[in-house]
């Protein structure tokens, strides 16, 4: 999938230009319950295509959120694999691609609401990376003191994100988003146990799943601000 910023940018650019609300800074950890982030979505059988287009009244916005989030699941999904496999050089190089795409969506966030918006965007991607590389590293090293710790941070991650996202954007509800976050992080552990016990056909199956959860989180988003900005977005 393309991860390039620039037609991106210019495609949300175009549909949001003028947007310089930036919504308040809030990233306090909040108490996220342990056992919420083991319950992943049901897995869709098979190695399956993203998820059909849900009806979103901007389809280039739409189709642009989608290859930014995308990236990001490509990306993390290289890096599991690169540290099973014990090459160090492209686990970096996978590591290195999932903080350039943060800056790709932080861009676009920043579109939408201003450079102080796409700045926490940033700080607030790269929490939740963090925790998925500490995860994927404390796993692959057997270390579950570390893999415990890095997935209470996801979940505190992934209420500081549902705050941000709330507070940006009013057809956004808080608890929607938190539990969208907290499955798609429940994708990401499961997704890197099966990598990890060379479950090939268990973690086609996550994937396949991983990437429609992905496409729901996109569709969602776009939905949200081609209602916000109705005149704009396209």
């Amino acid at each position: 999938m393309s991860t390039s910023f620039k037609p991106l940018g210019l495609a949300i650019a175009l549909a949001l230009a003028g947007c310089n609300q930036v919504p308040p800074a809030d990233t306090a950890d909040a108490a996220v319950p342990a056992d919420t982030m083991a319950e992943a979505p049901a897995a869709i059988a098979g190695p399956a295509p993203a998820a059909e287009a849900a009806a979103v009244p901007a389809p280039q916005l739409q189709a642009a959120m989608r290859d930014l989030w995308h990236g990001h699941i490509v990306h993390a999904r290289d890096y599991a694999l690169a540290v099973h496999a014990g090459n160090q050089a492209d686990a970096t190089a996978a590591a290195d691609k999932v903080v350039e795409n943060a800056r790709q969506i932080s861009g676009a966030v920043a579109g939408f609401y201003g450079k102080a918006g796409g700045d926490q965007m940033l700080t607030l991607l790269g929490g939740h990376w963090g925790a998925v590389k500490a995860m994927t590293d404390a796993r692959a090293a057997q270390d579950e003191a570390s893999a415990t710790k890095a997935m209470d941070d996801l979940n505190a991650n992934a209420a500081a994100i549902a705050r941000f996202l709330a507070g940006a954007n009013p057809n956004l509800p808080e608890d929607t988003v938190h539990g969208l976050m907290l499955a798609h992080g429940a994708h990401h552990s499961q997704q890197i146990n099966l990598i990890l016990a060379d479950d090939t056909a268990g973690e086609a199956q996550e994937w396949a799943a991983m990437q429609s959860h992905m496409d729901m989180i996109a569709d969602a988003l776009a939905a949200a601000i081609a209602k916000q900005f109705p005149d704009k977005a396209s």
